[in-house]
């Protein structure tokens, strides 16, 4: 008989009962994302309820302002709460905010066990909520599927912890790296499908951001059709020198979705900035880098406008400027079954002159699917 594996003296051994915990804590992660694009700038929040491994009831945070996750599950629950086992993504809150303190509810209704996937990350809440459970009798474990639950949360624990927001990168490019000919046509080089994913994307996000080149050459609309809207994106433009046309559709449709144009501080007092901010567009002046506007600036404005993840979707030198500041955090990358060729054509990052392979930019994750005729790679740059 074979001997098998001893474990190392930090593995925790996978028990019956550590296998309930896994299972309905994975639920409970999967339960939060339903919060997805309504629940924002709160972080997502799934829970569930369970005696004896067995499913008792469950909820999530469905919407701003509205009851947290804790407070559905026992809601919706109609058996004996007392000595139950609540299972809970992110660690319950004990603060008054728009909603009472998750926890002082637990504790009222006699849960025995709380299993917590992860801390809350503003430091002034985090471990407290665990405290105030424990001192209210509760049995409470931190951890379990910890790198899932801050995943689910990322986009609210990089606003708290770094004053920005989630930054999402979107674009399509042939097998050759192009994304866009010599000319600067990409119409389309990915496939309907593939712009459906990505309608869906702008469905949920709090702004859709682009630069100026990107306007002057495609006049987009940069609004989500076709797909469930969850909310309505703010539209940003990163401008310079105030190059956005009067005429173009980013303004002329600015009563169905708010536009945005950050441009430097000198810019936002011009002429042209008046005449946009009569057409209903706002024009916010930001700090300039290298003759561009500052990125990480351009961010931490956003972020105190609550904004909580954004999308962004090019061109080039927009994305060579987040990559080169690391401000990627996660991307989604449509790769069609054509070549373009040509020296001209631009690629999605101009910014980094990389001399060694060990220098270049890796994602800490990468998923492929299928999408239509094109390839999506799910890229994760970074983990707050």
């Amino acid at each position: 008989m074979m001997a098998g594996k001893r474990p190392t003296k930090h593995t925790r051994p996978i028990t019956p009962d550590r296998e309930i915990d896994i299972r309905l804590m994975r639920r409970a992660i999967a339960l939060a994302r339903r919060g997805e694009g309504l629940v924002e700038p709160n972080p997502l929040v799934g829970c569930v309820l369970a005696r004896s491994g067995r499913v008792i009831s469950e909820g999530f945070h469905r919407r701003f302002g509205m009851a947290h996750a804790e407070i559905n599950a026992l809601a919706s629950c109609r058996r004996p709460v007392r000595g139950a086992t609540a299972y809970v993504s992110l660690e319950p809150c004990c603060h008054h905010g728009k909603t009472p303190p998750c926890c002082d509810a637990l504790i009222e209704v006699g849960v025995g066990r709380v299993v917590v996937g992860t801390l809350d990350p503003n430091p002034q809440v985090s471990g407290k909520g665990v405290q105030r459970l424990r001192s209210g009798g509760v049995v409470v474990d931190v951890g379990v599927c910890e790198e899932e639950a801050r995943l689910r949360i990322a986009p609210f624990a990089t606003r708290i912890l770094h004053d920005r927001p989630y930054v999402i990168a979107k674009w399509a490019q042939t097998l050759d790296g192009k994304i866009a000919t010599v000319t600067g046509d990409s119409k389309w080089i990915s496939c309907e499908n593939s712009r459906k994913q990505v309608h869906r994307l702008r469905g949920r996000v709090d702004v859709i951001l682009v630069g100026v080149g990107t306007v002057l050459a495609d006049d987009p609309m940069l609004t989500a059709r076709g797909v469930r809207l969850r909310r309505v994106a703010v539209r940003v433009v990163l401008d310079t020198q105030l190059r956005t046309p009067l005429e173009s559709q980013l303004v002329r449709s600015v009563g169905s979705a708010p536009t945005v144009i950050m441009t430097t501080t000198g810019q936002a007092k011009s002429q042209k900035a008046r005449r946009l901010s009569a057409a209903g567009v706002e024009v916010v002046g930001c700090r300039s880098r290298g003759g561009l506007i500052d990125v990480r600036d351009s961010l931490g404005r956003l972020a105190r406008r609550d904004a909580t993840n954004i999308l962004v979707e090019g061109g080039s030198k927009v994305l060579s400027s987040f990559f080169s500041r690391r401000l990627i955090d996660e991307a989604y990358v449509y790769v069609a079954p054509a070549i373009l060729g040509g020296e001209g054509a631009p690629s999605v990052s101009t910014g980094r002159n990389v001399k060694r392979i060990a220098e270049s930019l890796r994602p800490n994750s990468t998923r492929w699917r299928r999408c239509g005729d094109d390839m999506c790679a799910h890229l994760r740059f970074n983990t707050p």
